[in-house]
């Protein structure tokens, strides 16, 4: 049996992407796509609904939210409420905002991971694991120029994961900044993030770790945004039996 699925935020660029990808999947159904500045046209054959309400009149059991943080905190109690699983691939969202959602998912699921690329998250988990035998660490996120928030979420979803695998990091030496920021923002444990707006990139991180006489560097390259999508399907193919909320695709990988 093929799973319903529906797109929020249908005709941007990452939500036509991401209805290919279900399109292409034998074991998914794309049955409903959303996009409010974008209602009457087309994707993938659909025509792209006004509101949410197109969601329930086409049954859809697992919904994909590419949009931005103010539309996810509307449509994600709409998902809780009409009983839909929900897959939601933005970012900017406040610690706030993850513990609502952690109540309101108690009938249907819900995942909010700051990046599906299966390599992204590996990166993550690898500079987790490095974290406590280095004794510096600063983290270089580049993103294409039409993305709105900065640092990223997954910037930030690393910092965490590396603060809370170590306590032992060195203090910064800077004492003057010739220009405020230069240093990158303060992210957990004081790790510098920072974040590039780029054209001709779409999404590449780079963390480099530090200790005496050597250094570790992890960088992930999104060349293409369907590098996103293995993620997204497997996501939403485990979502189902993925419990209330879950943070991050590691629980869905197995790492």
């Amino acid at each position: 049996m093929t799973i319903r699925v529906g797109v929020i935020g249908a005709a941007g660029r990452m939500g036509r992407t991401v209805c290919a990808a279900i399109v292409a999947d034998q074991n998914l159904e794309l049955v409903a796509a959303v996009d409010s500045a974008a209602s009457g046209s087309t994707v993938e054959g659909l025509t792209i609904a006004k509101d949410l309400s197109a969601l329930d009149d086409a049954k859809v059991e697992v919904a994909v939210d590419f949009t931005v943080a103010a539309a996810s905190r509307i449509n994600l109690p709409w998902l809780a409420l009409h009983n839909v699983h929900a897959v939601v691939g933005t970012t900017g969202f406040t610690d706030t905002d993850i513990a609502e959602f952690k109540k309101m998912f108690a009938s249907s699921n819900c995942i909010v991971a700051p990046n599906f690329a299966i390599g992204a998250v590996l990166m993550m988990r690898f500079a987790e694991i490095a974290a406590p035998f280095f004794d510096t660490a600063e983290i270089i996120e580049i993103h294409h120029d039409g993305k709105a928030d900065s640092p990223s979420g997954t910037a930030i979803a690393t910092a965490n994961r590396m603060a809370a695998a170590s306590s032992q990091w060195a203090k910064d030496p800077t004492t003057h900044e010739a220009i405020t920021g230069a240093r990158g923002a303060k992210s957990a444990a004081g790790i510098p993030i920072h974040a590039v707006r780029m054209r001709g990139v779409v999404a590449n991180q780079e963390v480099v770790l530090g200790t005496q006489g050597q250094t570790l560097t992890i960088r992930h390259d999104t060349i293409d945004r369907a590098s996103f999508m293995p993620g997204v399907v497997l996501a939403c193919k485990k979502i189902a039996e993925n419990k209330g909320f879950t943070l991050g695709l590691d629980k869905f990988l197995g790492i």
